[in-house]
């Protein structure tokens, strides 16, 4: 015999009930169907009699819309002609429920016993409709009233049950049944004078678990809407998959900690006799679900699930004068046990100073009152403090019965968290081995759920999340990159890169489940909002992802002032953006050090040679033991390409107008051409080689005639360009006249740096360096001789895109 549970939303709709005949009609044993009441209807039978016993005659219209809802049911079920007994049943039972309200209402009072005569009305009605609803589907059942065999004692709302009584009464009603369906009704029974009683929280599943223990079912069969018990609750980790097998044990340490699917102590009569329990989805019947079991021993998953409780709150009990002191506990725990608080998280500091619990933040003012009454006298005397309460925390709990045969998962938990930014406020762990509890603050809980599940069920595939700032050349380019390689990072690399926002210098975009990047330039422009820096951070804050980077592509000398507060969150930062690491030296090593202590990366390689590995083999280089002596560079792809193509053919206005139009200029061309640009590049190299230096510290030997230099605007200088035309000609003839090329080449010897135009002759490695190209001899104490040569494009909106992307990548690695 199996025992079927279907549960409100199971019978929610005439359409759900004809699935939940449907899974009936296939079944091939004798089967025990236990029902709820519809879904809705408990709460608003619960507001009927809240609305009578504060006087107020609304209660009326809440009796029309439920019974509306059971007719609209009875339609959708039966063809018209067999529509009326169930009718008649509903307007019948209400019309008598009316009449118990009245009366609460003339009285002005409300009784628990009262009470469950009301919230049962639903399963006595879902009941009766199902069972007319299998019978005019031609099913052979019978209806049973389950307060006739459910016996218990007299606590209305939360009754005990008397199980050999009850036991008793189920074999002998079962064992005369011919027919293969018996309907019962879920959640209510009865007292020994008969008064209907109500079995608590859980109760359908509390009367489907005792009829499975009393005829010793082959397996209670729960029907829900969800496929299973899950890896997590799939409304926050989208990932979430369904666990095949658990144990009662898992299950119930599931439960415990959010997963309602089942809830423990109704349960227990099949634990009893080890009866199998297997979690169903109505809707999709077809689905595995979830089989819970006694025996777990043929799987060998370390962890089965991650589950949490909402709405914490924890107490903390502290003092010198606690030390050593026995009986503190038992007080603490007695004072709340006066004032019926349920405790769901103890851990003691092994110094015994302190105590901390977790509660429903619900029960949080009461606690205090108890402690601090109980502990008046100690608090007096300052050898206890008064209790302390944080509140907006949530309870998340790893759960397997394998975890005591594995080493290392509470580090692996701690470290993801860690990695993530969540800070955890207690932790616990039971002597079992099969939880591990940890409290941490409400906001972090989706972050926190969702790196613990990448960590342990999503073989090992990491999600990044990318907020871009600047979606000019450089950052639209970065998008085709990100676009083009999605799949390839997910297959080789098992990285999931999602663009969660962009931003231009007039809109943002923020999509929490990824901006689709083949039509991103519309989206932008049709949903976007006005563009704020502030209110960019306080989004990418508010939405708190796990791995997120924010990467800036722009030019901007206010939004590297931000880089910090990103570090500070744990938000990787990813910039070809110059201004923070060439500013002030204590701000760039104020940057490395939030980065190091918050677990960001901060990375920016494309700050000098755009995609060219030059800071990463420099960093290399310092980090083996090595140390730079000299460095001779050309550093700037622009000036590069300027100077490469002024050959005489075209002036020197025309050929920086065409650099700018290729993209290879900033957006002001003059912090290229006063050599600025280049001096940031040769500080970041310095400082990044472990020296100290200032921009302020670097000679500038510009080779820009005043008039340009003093230009107050980009149009300004420009035009000086054209004015200056024989001051830039005389510069080209004289490197002609020597057999030299022209290149603007950064220096670092003895201590001392400086930028500057330079006649390069043929036999130095600079004369061939075409193009757009940069080009770094380092000379360090193990390249004393032949310097290391990195070479290649250093400009160019592709180049730089793809130095971001692979640093965009690095921070999958941290």
């Amino acid at each position: 015999m199996i025992v079927s549970k279907f549960g409100g939303t199971s019978v929610g709709s005439a359409n759900n009930i004809n699935k939940v005949i449907e899974i009936i009609s296939n079944k091939k044993e004798k089967v025990i169907v236990i029902v709820s009441a519809f879904s809705g209807i408990t709460n608003l039978l619960i507001k009927a009699s809240q609305l009578a016993v504060q006087g107020d005659k609304q209660y009326v219209s809440v009796i029309q819309e439920i019974e509306k809802k059971h007719i609209d049911i009875i339609e959708g079920l039966f063809d018209k002609v067999n529509q009326t007994k169930s009718k008649v049943f509903v307007i019948k039972t209400l019309t008598k429920l009316g009449g118990v309200l009245n009366g609460i209402l003339l009285l002005n009072d409300l009784s628990d016993k009262s009470m469950a005569k009301i919230v049962s009305t639903g399963e006595t009605i879902s009941s009766f409709i199902i069972y007319e609803a299998m019978k005019d589907k031609g099913l052979h059942a019978n209806l049973l009233d389950s307060t006739k065999l459910i016996k218990t004692d007299s606590n209305y709302s939360n009754a005990l049950v008397n199980y050999k009584e009850t036991y008793s009464n189920i074999k002998t009603f079962i064992s005369k049944q011919k027919n293969n369906i018996v309907v019962a009704s879920g959640f209510i029974a009865s007292d020994d004078k008969g008064n209907i009683t109500t079995l608590g929280r859980g109760g359908s599943d509390f009367t489907a678990a005792i009829f499975a223990n009393a005829v010793n079912a082959k397996v209670l069969e729960i029907w829900t809407d969800v496929s299973g018990m899950f890896t997590a609750n799939p409304k926050l980790v989208k990932e979430a998959k369904p666990i095949e097998q658990i144990s009662y044990q898992e299950a119930m340490e599931l439960s415990h900690f959010g997963a309602k699917v089942i809830y423990p102590p109704t349960i227990q009569p099949v634990l009893d006799k080890k009866i199998p329990i297997i979690i169903k989805n109505t809707l999709l019947p077809s689905d595995k679900g979830t089989l819970i079991t006694d025996n777990n021993k043929g799987n060998k998953s370390t962890i089965k699930g991650i589950s949490h409780i909402e709405d914490i709150a924890l107490l903390t009990l502290e003092g010198n004068g606690m030390i050593g002191v026995p009986g503190i506990s038992k007080r603490l725990f007695e004072a709340l046990l006066q004032e019926n608080i349920n405790v769901k998280f103890i851990t003691q500091a092994s110094s015994e100073h302190s105590i901390c619990i977790a509660i429903d933040i619900i029960e949080a003012k009461k606690a205090k009152l108890a402690v601090d009454n109980q502990f008046e006298l100690e608090i007096i005397q300052h050898k206890v403090n008064p209790l302390i309460i944080e509140s907006d925390l949530v309870i998340i709990a790893l759960v397997g019965d394998n975890m005591k045969a594995h080493q290392g998962v509470s580090g692996k938990m701690f470290s993801s968290l860690g990695n993530n930014n969540v800070n955890i406020r207690a932790i616990a762990q039971g002597s079992a081995e099969n939880n591990i509890s940890a409290v941490i603050i409400k906001k972090d809980v989706k972050k926190a759920l969702n790196s613990l599940h990448v960590t342990f069920f999503e073989n090992h595939i990491k999600q990044i999340n990318l907020f871009i700032v600047g979606v000019g050349n450089v950052g639209g380019m970065l998008l085709e990159q990100i676009q083009q390689q999605q799949n390839y990072l997910l297959d080789h690399l098992h990285i999931n890169m999602r663009v969660i926002a962009l931003s231009n210098s007039k809109k943002m975009l923020f999509d929490e489940k990824g901006i689709d990047l083949v039509n991103w330039k519309s989206q932008l422009g049709n949903n976007g909002k006005k563009s704020n820096f502030d209110d960019f951070i306080s989004q990418v804050k508010k939405l708190n992802l796990r791995n997120s980077v924010f990467v800036d592509t722009t030019a901007n000398d206010k939004l590297p002032s931000f880089y910090a507060s990103y570090l500070k969150e744990s938000i990787a930062v990813v910039a070809c953006n110059k201004i923070a690491c060439s500013s002030e030296y204590n701000n760039y090593q104020n940057l490395k050090l939030l980065s190091r202590e918050y677990n960001a990366p901060f990375l920016f390689e494309t700050n000098v040679g755009a995609g060219l590995p030059i800071i990463d083999t420099l960093q290399n280089l310092i980090t083996s033991g090595d140390e730079v002596t000299q460095i001779q560079a050309v550093l700037s792809g622009s000036l590069n390409f300027i100077f490469n193509n002024f050959d005489g053919k075209s002036s020197f206005f025309n050929v920086v107008e065409q650099a700018g139009t290729e993209g290879y200029t900033e957006p002001d061309p003059r912090v290229d051409l006063s050599g600025v640009d280049v001096m940031r590049k040769i500080l970041i190299l310095l400082r990044e080689s472990g020296k100290v230096m200032e921009l302020g510290d670097i000679e500038n030997k510009s080779f820009l005639p005043q008039l340009s230099l003093e230009a107050d605007s980009i149009d300004d200088f420009m035009e000086t360009l054209k004015k200056e035309a024989i001051h830039f000609d005389s510069l080209r003839k004289n490197a002609e006249e020597k057999n030299c090329r022209l290149k603007y080449v950064a220096e670092y010897k003895d201590g001392k740096a400086q930028v500057g135009l330079q006649h390069i002759p043929k036999d130095h490695p600079f004369y061939n360096l075409d193009g757009k190209d940069n080009i770094v001899l380092f000379y360090t104490h193990r390249y004393k001789d032949q310097p290391l040569i990195i070479k290649g494009a250093g400009a160019g909106a592709d180049v730089t895109a793809s130095g971001i992307f692979g640093d965009i990548i690095r921070t999958a690695n941290k």
